[in-house]
């Protein structure tokens, strides 16, 4: 070993193993006047640079709705500990272009229907070999989606169950629509509404949206996802924020009252108001507890005497 591998090694520090994916909390060193004192980053590690004493990792994490990075150099010494919090992987989305799986020399994608008709249908075999390259890149283990009219709506559940799957490949629809043929291939068609689109992209990023909220990282708060409107069934309560009054317009007092009982059973009230007056529907499968189905209880009684 030479004198420079040993002065290297003696500089390096020891942290603990993370990887892309993991939740760590980056105990920063922040010296202010002759003053020290530590200050937290806490988010996803979403790469690790290697390279001795010049290692570096990336944590990223969401701060007031905005995505903010910071990179740390592995063995600096203004890092007083890295905690690794949860482990976990990274998920990244991938753009494949099925021109590109295509043998022709115009690289075509479409064809006229057989049989007659407007419109051009989607062919098959570009549509074969991007899933074959994919599965061969991924190593198997697809869930095929195709964005589609015919497809099952897709949900809040829908979303959640994605985000549990390892590797999901979204196949948009375009024209008249695709090849029969294709249907072997997938596992599950989904639709975002009744409603007409160009193409299925649209559809595919809303998918894509949806399913990522689920995802370590992506949302700053966990409990803001699991109070989503529709994660339980319910219609979201109204959200105020400053300032108190404008015009006429004023924050419902219970808000302004400190008293955090109250606050929740309001809000739980307003949730379900809101849910029986534009969303009926929705009550059938909600999860209600105890308190919800007593306050649901007045509302339909207080329906019915209006009416």
């Amino acid at each position: 070993m030479g004198a420079l591998e040993l002065v290297e090694k003696s500089q390096l520090t020891e942290r603990p193993a993370m990887k892309s994916g993991d939740t760590v909390r980056v105990h920063v060193k922040v010296r202010e006047g002759d003053k020290e004192r530590i200050q937290v980053f806490e988010g996803v590690v979403i790469g690790v640079h290697r390279g001795g004493t010049r290692a570096s990792f990336t944590v990223r994490k969401v701060s007031f709705g905005q995505g903010v990075e910071r990179i740390f150099p592995l063995h600096s010494p203004t890092i007083a500990k890295v905690e690794v919090m949860r482990s976990s992987k990274v998920r990244r989305a991938k753009l494949y272009y099925l021109r590109d799986f295509t043998t022709d020399r115009h690289r075509s994608v479409d064809d006229v229907p057989y049989g007659g008709g407007p419109g051009m249908v989607m062919k098959p075999e570009p549509i074969f070999k991007a899933l074959d390259a994919i599965e061969a890149e991924r190593g198997g283990g697809l869930t095929v989606l195709m964005t589609s009219p015919q497809g099952t709506p897709f949900t809040q559940a829908v979303a959640e169950r994605l985000s549990t799957k390892e590797h999901v490949v979204l196949l948009c629809g375009r024209y008249e629509g695709v090849d029969e043929r294709v249907r072997s291939r997938v596992d599950e068609e989904v639709s975002i509404g009744d409603y007409v689109l160009s193409g299925g992209e649209l559809a595919a990023l809303v998918v894509l949206d949806a399913v990522a909220r689920y995802l370590p990282g992506v949302v700053g708060d966990d409990q803001s996802v699991a109070e989503d409107s529709f994660s339980r069934g319910l219609l979201d309560f109204p959200h105020y924020t400053r300032p108190a009054e404008v015009g006429a317009e004023r924050v419902p007092d219970v808000l302004l009252s400190g008293n955090h009982a109250e606050i929740r059973r309001w809000r739980k009230r307003e949730s379900l108001a809101r849910t029986l007056d534009r969303r009926p529907d929705l009550l059938e499968k909600a999860s209600l507890d105890d308190e919800e189905r007593r306050i649901l209880a007045e509302l339909q009684e207080e329906k019915h005497g209006r009416t």
